[in-house]
């Protein structure tokens, strides 16, 4: 039995139903009824906060592999339930920001996590996606409000990488059982948030341009979903793209045999959400 922690969240959806393509016996755990989750059939469904050692009792009943989802609050103590459960292996969620010279509080937080992890005895695998195309979604409701995003440094070029190549990755991970490694993801290509925004005005058919502001406006915009002290690192982020465009791999391709999805792709993907009412 794998678990998938985080299962109705952008990433675990995904490492869900890429397990179940490939016949794995998969146990969602959500803070949703199984009603709400909307998972496919086929996969169970624990409902309950991981927070909650019943809850994860439960969870982790006959499970030897664990996609870990990493919420920073509870993170030692879901870790410790998989050592007492005596689960194999463990695929973390973590970020490129940990191999950043200047790694910030996200990355001093998700490093903190992978040598937990790494010491606790378990099997483990690190996924670090770079920036993820998903956190654009938090574009569309002022896109559809007034056709614009607002920000700063919009020619900071990122390789973000579509939330379901992340998925393919850790599936493909836990369906092998391979341990002892970690993988950095990137998108196909490294494009600035002018050109972002530009592609989802090709493929929506709508308007959609990038007004640049100052940093300081940015800031206060950020916090609508940006956690506070990852407020000054994504800007610093920014800041250098400006100068040294990310990098692009092809972890995804070399290790899934596919080829990652291109932004125009992830845009479609979503196209209702950019196209919903705001």
């Amino acid at each position: 039995m794998i678990l998938v922690t985080g299962a109705t969240g952008n990433i675990g959806r995904n490492v869900v139903t890429r397990l179940l393509n490939h016949g794995r016996p998969v146990r969602a755990l959500t803070l949703d009824t199984a009603r709400e989750a909307g998972l496919p059939d086929g996969v169970e469904v624990v409902t309950g906060d991981m927070c909650e050692p019943r809850v994860l009792a439960a969870a982790l009943r006959d499970v030897r592999r664990v996609f870990l989802f990493p919420v920073f609050g509870v993170f030692d103590q879901v870790l410790s339930a998989c050592v007492a459960a005596k689960v194999e292996q463990v695929v973390l969620l973590s970020s490129a920001v940990v191999t950043f010279p200047e790694p910030g509080w996200l990355g001093r937080e998700q490093a903190r996590l992978e040598t937990a992890v790494r010491e606790s005895g378990l099997g483990w695998a690190f996924v670090r996606p770079t920036y993820l195309m998903a956190n654009d979604l938090n574009w569309a409701p002022r896109l559809a409000a007034t056709g614009a995003v607002t920000g700063a440094y919009g020619d900071a070029a990122l390789a973000p990488v579509d939330e379901r190549d992340v998925a393919a990755v850790a599936a493909h991970l836990l369906t092998n059982r391979l341990t002892g490694c970690t993988f950095e993801l990137t998108g196909p290509q490294a494009l600035s948030q002018v050109e972002r925004v530009r592609i989802i005005g090709e493929v929506t058919g709508r308007s959609a341009r990038f007004d640049e502001t100052s940093a300081g406006q940015a800031a206060r915009e950020l916090r609508e979903w940006v956690p506070e002290p990852a407020v000054e690192q994504l800007l610093s982020i920014l800041r250098s793209a400006r100068d040294r465009p990310h990098r692009v791999l092809d972890t995804v391709r070399t290790l899934i045999g596919e080829p990652p999805h291109t932004y125009a792709q992830w845009v479609a993907h979503h196209r209702d959400r950019f196209l919903a009412p705001a």
